[in-house]
């Protein structure tokens, strides 16, 4: 049960508890940066009129671009040719 709930999934996206801890963190504070941003300028259009928007494609962009490199990373694994 612990292994199912603290490390599967780390271990699925390729990282260790603490760095999943850290870029889950990460990603979820900008969010709420993001979203508080976006109240703001519900409230006062003047004010964050791309911050909300802005913030989502760079999450979004971060999270393509690191399934991509481990996507790459896995195809090179399995395409390794030995020699001798």
């Amino acid at each position: 049960m612990f292994g199912k709930l603290f490390q599967d999934h780390p271990s699925e996206v390729g990282e260790t508890y603490g760095e999943h801890f850290a870029a889950a963190g990460g990603f979820g504070l900008r969010m709420i940066a993001g979203g508080i941003a976006c109240v703001v300028h519900a409230i006062v259009p003047g004010v964050f009129i791309t911050t909300g928007s802005g913030t989502v494609k760079k999450l979004y962009d971060q999270m393509v671009a690191k399934r991509a490199a481990k996507r790459d990373a896995n195809i090179e694994m399995r395409s390794i040719e030995y020699v001798i």
